[in-house]
């Protein structure tokens, strides 16, 4: 199983343990592999040295002053959750051309998309009982670092392992009347989310989180959940079925 950590849903040092604490929980059961993201703390970083942030289509603007502090950030912080876990190891894609890619739009700089992905690395480190928590940096061919949209990242984890993928965000999961509690879709097919954009009760920042899902299957993952990771005690039940959206093809 892939988990998707999102940068949002770790701003609080308490709830981000909370959360590492369940997922630990987990791996009695199966195996876990975890991708995670960083956007609050690459702004702050970007911030504390003056450097101005761009965004362009929803990604960041990477030029390569953006990208040694994205991958600075992001790199400690998969070692403070991997602390967090236990028996865990920080990794960005960097590591045994762990995640392996290419550029997607001049204008974006070195933000770039998967299209490899070491799946004998992450096989031997489950096999020793390592879970490996994975910063969204990828390396391009030439060895150069790439910012990774971590949702897109993770999909492209899941497709190649062919696992489930859990996408802890700050929602729970996809409302066919938002906000209302009762509309809450346990579980949504491409045709479901295709009408849901198309009708317009799926707008906004639901429509990347969604597309990320159904990117997640194209690349070989049996089903997406998305859901909350904004509070603790959820985790399991989303990984059952009875939280979140699961998203199927």
């Amino acid at each position: 199983m892939v988990i998707k950590y999102g940068g949002n849903a770790m701003k609080s040092l308490e709830l981000r343990r909370a959360i590492t604490a369940e997922i630990a929980s987990l791996r009695g059961q199966e195996d876990v592999v975890i991708v995670h993201g960083g956007g609050p703390v690459i702004e702050q970083n970007l911030k504390a040295r003056n450097i101005p942030s761009e965004f362009k289509r929803g990604l960041r603007v990477t030029t390569p002053e953006v990208m040694d502090v994205t991958e600075q950030a992001l790199t400690r912080l998969s070692k403070e959750l991997a602390q967090d876990l236990g028996n865990a190891i920080g990794l960005s894609g960097r590591d045994m051309k762990l995640l392996v890619g290419n550029t997607v739009a001049e204008d974006l700089g070195r933000v770039g998309l998967i299209h490899t992905v070491n799946t004998e690395l992450l096989h031997k480190l489950a096999g020793i009982g390592i879970t490996p928590v994975i910063a969204c940096v990828g390396t391009d061919e030439n060895g150069d670092a790439l910012n990774v949209n971590a949702d897109w990242a993770a999909g492209a984890v899941a497709g190649a392992l062919n696992a489930p993928i859990l996408y802890l965000t700050d929602v729970d999961g996809v409302y066919t009347n938002y906000p209302d509690p009762e509309s809450l879709a346990p579980q949504l097919t491409r045709a479901d989310i295709e009408k849901g954009i198309q009708d317009g009760w799926i707008a906004g920042g639901m429509i990347p989180k969604v597309e990320a899902a159904l990117h997640a299957l194209d690349k070989g993952a049996p089903s997406a959940t998305i859901g909350s990771g904004m509070r603790s005690g959820v985790l399991r039940e989303m990984v059952g079925g009875a939280r979140g959206t699961r998203i199927v093809p």
